[in-house]
Formats: structure tokens, sequence, C-alpha cells
């Protein structure tokens, strides 16, 4: 039989109607003859009594002096509770299930509390229980270390969970389910014509998820990309198979790989401060000296340009004055603009094709958006603009790269 993989998010089980919508997709998929294994995470979002949040205020509330180690403990609660959640469901409607924590499911990690990494998973108790007709839930977000302490995986730690768990158990898929019905051509609530894309390879999702898109985590994406899994993002909430993730390879067996797709989407990250620091003539050690300070006070850098004359790069704006006061600190006289945004530009089609840029330039210019900073890579191409342009930004490119159409074969292309 074939193994399939399910995980579902905060807002699939946060209610007993949506906790209703996840059951038949269990059914579905039992009815279609998979071994099922179901990945949770804690129930809703914060504000809700289980949420993941939720639990970290109730420390914060009074003083938060829990070590990482023991919050481990207590975010490790949310996810149980909806597994037996879950479970119970399940067995009331005769489905033989069982619960599994990550530790009880073999997930192995190292010892860095609160941001895990997984190392290991043994599958065999898994295989066990599926091999008996079970449905197997086991808890996201969590595993044990070599002490058999419980370490949870950070932000995103469920659907790292689920994909680590297809990616041991050599899954046909995992689906992960959430609130929306696969993966937008851009956020929309920024572009209210924003589109469902049907496929994307692993690069250009990844992409998305690095650079604001919050449907799936970039490093859930890396580890079934590494295992040729796919993905299917889907909503809890329809029938429809959402969103499939897949290599590009894979994409062109199937003979639906669009060659002149060369964009796939706008993503969006507001909330930056872009800072210029010029050179000093003959001062060769600068980029070294500020980068080297950063890193020493544990102050993320992105959207980095270097040159003799100087260097340009972007801190989040909560880390701003720390950053100004370090320069200072240093001597350097800094130039900062906060409330900036990036905007970027994905698409697996566009390397090597001429007037990406260009089209870029022309959307944004014709909108009166000014571009601040820009860089590339292979994949994607990102432009820093006033934070209150952002939305005008993203909207302009979306229309230009027409990835309002419905038609893949149509979207994404220039002129």
């Amino acid at each position: 039989m074939r193994i399939l993989v399910q995980k579902y998010g905060g807002t699939s089980l946060g209610t007993a109607e949506a906790r209703q919508h996840a059951l038949g997709h269990m059914k579905k998929a039992l009815e279609s003859n998979y071994q099922l294994v179901v990945v949770v995470s804690a129930m809703g979002r914060k504000g809700q009594p289980y949420a993941t949040d939720t639990l970290l205020e109730m420390v914060q509330a009074d003083g938060n002096h829990l070590p990482e180690r023991e919050k481990d403990l207590l975010l490790a609660c949310g996810e149980t509770i909806s597994a037996t959640m879950m479970c119970n469901l399940l067995l009331s409607q005769g489905i033989e299930a069982t619960v599994l924590t990550g530790a009880q499911a073999g997930v192995i990690t190292n010892g860095c509390y609160g941001n895990a990494q997984i190392v290991s998973i043994q599958t065999h108790r898994i295989r066990h229980l599926l091999s008996e007709g079970k449905v197997v839930i086991i808890t996201g977000f969590q595993g044990k270390v070599d002490s058999d302490d419980i370490a949870t995986l950070g932000r995103g730690g469920s659907d790292t969970s689920a994909t680590a768990i297809g990616a041991a158990l050599q899954a046909d898929c995992v689906d992960i389910f959430t609130d929306v019905n696969g993966i937008l051509t851009a956020d929309p609530k920024v572009v209210k014509e924003a589109r469902r894309l049907n496929m994307v390879s692993y690069a250009e999702i990844c992409n998305m998820a690095q650079q604001g898109a919050k449907v799936i985590h970039p490093r859930a994406v890396e580890v079934a990309m590494q295992a040729h899994i796919p993905i299917r993002v889907r909503s809890t909430f329809s029938d429809d198979e959402g969103t499939l993730v897949t290599s590009e390879e894979h994409l062109s067996r199937m003979n639906r790989m669009v060659k002149d797709r060369y964009v796939t989407g706008i993503a969006s990250v507001s909330g930056v401060t872009q800072i210029q620091i010029m050179a000093a003539e003959g001062q060769y050690d600068l980029q070294l000296k500020v980068f080297k300070a950063m890193a020493n006070h544990q102050i993320s850098v992105d959207f980095i340009n270097v040159n003799p004359s100087g260097v340009v790069y972007t801190v989040f704006d909560h880390q701003r004055e720390k950053a100004m006061s370090v320069l200072q600190s240093l001597g350097y006289e800094a130039i900062n603009y906060p409330n900036s945004a990036k905007i970027s530009v994905i698409g697996g089609g566009m390397n090597g094709v001429p007037g990406i840029m260009a089209s870029i330039v022309e959307a944004l210019t014709e909108a009166d958006v000014q571009i601040l900073q820009s860089a590339d890579s292979n994949t994607t191409i990102w432009v820093l603009v006033s934070g209150d342009q952002m939305e005008t930004a993203v909207q302009a490119l979306h229309a230009k790269f027409h990835l309002h159409i419905m038609d893949e074969t149509a979207a994404g292309r220039l002129g």
C-alpha cells in the first residue's frame, strides 16, 4: 500500500467544523487505499486557548523566566491536545487510530531547544502501526534529543515535521492543509486579482516562502526537495487539489511545465530599514568591520550591496536603532531609511531571459514608485521601495507580468 502524509495547521483544527472537514479528507485518503500518517499543529491561532503563541504568553505574563528546555515542555502541549482530539474523532467513526508524540515517532533532534534541527527519524514504530491498519497521528513541531528531552523545531516546525516524516517513509506525497486554497501569485490582501498556481517548483516556492509568502515554511520545502517528495498545499475547507510543489524535471515529464512562464509570483516583506555607509578614500576594510559588528551584536542583515565606495544593506525596523548605535560607536556616519519594503519577483523561468529587469523598472516607473536598491539571483529579482509604496509596487508588477490571467500558458510573460 502507498503512504500519504497529511499535515493540518492550527486553523484546520481550531473549531469543531474545521475538524470535521479534516476528518473528511482523512476518510477520502483511506478510501483511496492509502496508509495514512497525520501530522498536527496546535489548535487555532494567537488568542485561542491551546495555540502556541497563547501558551507563550502565559509564561511571558509571569516574567518569562522559564528556560528554553522547560519552555519546550509547555509548547509541546498544544500539538498533544490536537492529536488526541483528532484520534478521538477518528475512533468515533470506527476508524482505527493512535497517537505518537514526535519523540515516540522516532524524530531525533539536536539539543537546540526552541529551534531544534531534525537529525534523523527512526520509522519502525510508525511502519508497524501502519501495518496494523491504523491511522498514525503524530504531534508536529517536536522531537527528542539523545537525553530523551523534548525539543521543539521553531516556527513552521509542523510543516518540517510532515515533510521530514514523509521523506523518511518514502511517502507518495505530503499534503499540507491550511486555510487557503493553495499558493497564490501574490498576497490577496494586496492584490485582489491574485490567483492560485496549479504547479510550482521547489525552488520557486522556497523563494516565495523566504520572501514573505507564509503558506509553507522554506525549511519544509528544502527537506521535500532533497528527498524528491511532492507536496500539495491545499485548503482544509475545499476538495480542490490545491498547488502541487515538485521538481522542474517532474513537471517537465508531466508535459505541463510552462516554458514561457518567466514570473511565477510576487512576494513582499515590509518593516525593513536600508542603511548606507560610504567608505573614506583608501578605506578597504569598511565592509569587514561593518558586518563583523552586526554579527557580534546579533543583528541580521539582508539585501546586501557591496562596492569600493561603500556598503548598503537592510535590517528589520525593530533593529534599526541598535544597528545605528553600533555604527556610531565605530565612528561611521550612516544614512538610514526606515519603513522600507522588499519586493521579490520570483520565477524559475527568468534565468537568462532578457527584458525582465527592464519590465520591472518600467512597471514601477509608470506607477511612480522609486527603486531604492535592487539585486538578483537565478530565480528572483529584488527591489527595495518605500514602505508606503509597497502595495502599489506589488500591484504594478503583478499586472505587468499578467499574473492575473488564469491560463498559465499566458501567465508571467513579458510585454
